[in-house]
């Protein structure tokens, strides 16, 4: 099994993002889109980073165009967006797929760790949370109907453990 501290990103700036530096920390980590129903949810995750941060959460988004072309722009527009409509502080990515064989190597463990539905791995639509705990093991997945707001209890008993 690969830990997660062995994967990196790219963030959206282009700068690298390692994911070992982030050891002892609680992280949830989302994929986004700027043109869905679910886009408000930044609000939310935004207010989550704000309350939870200095705490030891590190909230991280993913912007992915895989479902309905919902997140068509550059790396740059994406981030601008983010900034401009939702105070975006928050580590942002550079796009990636989620699913499919060129779907980036973090998403592939995190679906593995935590199945969806019946046990399907397939990420079903954008705003797709997932709560990984400050020993680097997935602690749960969330839908994209689960508001960040619901996600505080959840986050709060990860950041006791």
């Amino acid at each position: 099994m690969t830990p997660l501290s062995d994967f990196t990103a790219t963030r959206i700036d282009g700068h690298p993002f390692a994911f070992a530096d982030l050891k002892g920390q609680v992280l949830l980590i989302v994929n986004t889109a700027s043109a869905c129903g679910f886009t408000p949810q930044f609000e939310g995750l935004e207010a989550l980073h704000k309350t939870y941060a200095d705490q030891g959460l590190t909230v991280i988004g993913f912007p992915c165009n895989q479902f309905g072309a919902q997140d068509a722009g550059s790396n740059a527009e994406i981030g601008a967006f983010c900034q401009r409509n939702y105070g975006v502080s928050f580590a942002m990515m550079e796009k990636i797929n989620v699913n499919g064989d060129d779907a980036h190597p973090l998403f592939k463990w995190l679906k593995a760790e935590a199945p969806g539905l019946l046990g399907s791995e397939a990420i079903k639509w954008n705003f797709t949370k997932f709560l990984v705990g400050k020993d680097g093991r997935v602690l749960k997945r969330y839908a994209s109907m689960d508001t960040p707001q619901k996600l505080a209890k959840d986050i709060e008993a990860a950041l006791a453990a």
